[in-house]
């Protein structure tokens, strides 16, 4: 639950990898090789030559007269003056992750006159791995193989090591993945509206660069570049926002709402092998929550068949039926507002995605939610769209009408849908969720929505 800016009129973007990596490994001098990733691209180390490596926790520095020694957390993570220039000098130093910018901790290692760094993912960012241009040979380590080398260095009298920086490598599998990074749903305002969206490239982006900025940041870094390599939510992002621009160049009038919908309906939740989508912290399968309603696709958004539109009544409503005061509706409205008495339900907001709640008890009976949907057709000619189910485990799904008739471009068709849960225990303060679709198709084209089922226990 970390995702942020999940108002429903906003369109909320994760980050996945793509098919490309910088590989960086270190060779330990007992020939084990562990995979790491970098951007580093000055003098390498001495070739054929293993450095001692040290764990920047065993290097703490003393600080004054009273030979006060850095911080535990302080030297793991490599914060400015915690590491002792005689015990790191000429080694290669390994660097938690946390306390300060990756790039930074090389600078720090650097400074106390190391020959390299590690820097080693932590709990929980596990798995995932993101670039950077080090000013020292430097690369990253996923979580796993940190424990490793941590184990090599507490069992080893005089651990060895070097680094071998191989470049680009292209058609890396699986891909995409969700990125570790990325922020996962539910989202803590809403449960009702799907967080993310969905999901687009955002990890080791080739980027447009400012002038007179280092590549790393870092005051220290003299280099100058045009373009760098960047990670985050703020690359998916700029690719959606690209994609949103390209839709609405083609369709002058559509609005918001329907470009969101073409690309969440027409998103993607398989990856380049035909197989679902993995988390990159743990390389299990994403969920819902990771990707929302998938990757984006941006050939197939272009001609979805059906959107789902919004008015800005439409989220007024939500508001008031998600229990926002009338003063909370008027800051964001901006005008007053009334609500009126015979209140809709928060799943009713005719988003692109389905998500409802049961409260889960000893004593809970099948219990039956009925959402409404309405569809705008945005085909050129006639169109006829036939439904389908996949139903989430322990629900029942009953969609109304199956078939959708449009005689023209514009038409609005509305289908309501049934579900019907099982009696399910869950552990009190815990919410089990299950995830099936509906899809709407004419033969040609799919159009997905997700349907997200929880079952609640309070304590």
């Amino acid at each position: 639950m970390t995702v942020t800016n999940v108002a429903p009129w906003m369109t909320t973007v994760g980050a996945s990898t793509i098919d490309r990596k910088f590989v960086a490994d270190i060779v330990l001098e007992d020939g084990r090789v562990i995979n790491g990733a970098s951007l580093y691209s000055g003098p390498p180390l001495p070739e054929k030559t293993y450095l001692p490596l040290i764990y920047g926790g065993n290097a703490s520095a003393s600080w004054g007269f009273g030979g006060i020694r850095a911080g535990s957390f302080s030297a793991s993570t490599c914060i400015a003056g915690s590491l002792d220039e005689n015990s790191v000098r000429g080694k290669i130093v390994v660097c938690d992750r946390g306390g300060n910018a990756r790039v930074a901790k090389g600078d720090v290692v650097k400074k106390a006159g190391g020959a390299g760094v590690v820097v080693a993912n932590v709990a929980p960012i596990g798995e995932g791995l993101v670039a950077d241009s080090h000013l020292i040979p430097g690369l990253a380590i996923t979580e796993s193989a940190a424990h490793t080398l941590r184990q090599y260095i507490n069992s080893n009298p005089n651990p060895r090591a070097t680094m071998v920086f191989r470049g680009t490598q292209v058609g890396i599998k699986p891909a995409p993945v969700v990125a570790s990074f990325s922020a996962r749903g539910p989202s803590v305002e809403s449960p009702y509206v799907l967080k993310p969206d969905i999901i687009a490239p955002g990890v080791n982006i080739l980027a447009a660069w400012p002038d007179g900025v280092a590549p790393s940041e870092i005051a220290s870094d003299t280099r100058r570049t045009q373009f760098n390599v960047a990670s985050g939510t703020s690359m998916s992002c700029p690719h959606v926002s690209g994609v949103a621009a390209l839709l609405k160049g083609a369709h002058p009038d559509w609005s918001p709402a329907m470009i969101r919908s073409a690309m969440m309906t027409t998103a993607y939740s398989q990856d380049s092998q035909g197989k679902p989508l993995l988390d990159e912290k743990s390389y299990n399968q994403s969920t819902i929550w990771d990707m929302g309603a998938g990757h984006v696709d941006p050939e197939k958004a272009v001609d979805p068949g059906l959107v789902y539109d919004l008015t800005a009544d439409d989220y007024l409503n939500f508001l008031c039926a998600s229990n926002f005061t009338r003063q909370e509706i008027r800051h964001i409205a901006r005008r007053s507002i009334s609500c009126s008495r015979k209140q809709s339900k928060p799943w009713d907001l005719n988003y692109p995605a389905i998500a409802v709640d049961f409260e889960a008890s000893e004593t809970m009976a099948a219990n039956e939610i009925v959402v409404s949907r309405t569809v705008t057709y945005v085909g050129e000619s006639a169109g006829s769209f036939s439904g389908t189910v996949n139903n989430p485990k322990g629900v029942t799904l009953t969609v109304n009408p199956m078939k959708l008739d449009f005689t023209a471009k514009g038409e609005k068709k509305s289908y309501s849908v049934g579900i019907k849960a099982e009696k399910l225990k869950v552990t009190p303060g815990n919410t089990v969720t299950e995830v099936g679709r509906i899809v709407w198709s004419d033969g040609r084209r799919q159009v997905v929505s997700p349907v997200v089922v929880m079952w609640k226990q309070g304590y």
